[in-house]
Order: C-alpha cells, then structure tokens, then sequence
C-alpha cells in the first residue's frame, strides 16, 4: 500500500482538492503558506512535548 493510500481520507481529500480545483497560483500559494503555517505550528508543539518528556515535566 502506497504512502498515499495509508492516509487518512481528510488528506486524500485536500491533496485532491490542490490537483484538480485550484486553478490560480494566488489560490494555490494560500493554501501553501496556510498548510506550512500549521504544519510549524504543530511541529513546535510537538517538539515543545518531547522536549518536556525528557526532562521530566508533563
């Protein structure tokens, strides 16, 4: 089973939705900077946990 396909159907659903319906490069730099955005957003996050775990705090 490819990577693709272990996906959960919300991601099939946006990577499809970038392939087929966006038709503007402002359209489609939007959702680039708003799926960096949140995809930092979570990395600090989860960054900020492990770094927590290790040293001891919950």
């Amino acid at each position: 089973m490819s990577f693709f396909q272990q996906q959960p159907k919300s991601v099939k659903k946006a990577i499809r939705y970038i392939l087929q319906d966006v038709h503007s490069l402002e359209t489609l730099e939007q959702l680039e900077k708003m799926i960096r955005y949140y995809i930092q957003k979570r990395k600090r996050e989860l960054l900020n946990k492990e770094r927590g775990a290790i040293i001891g705090i919950s």
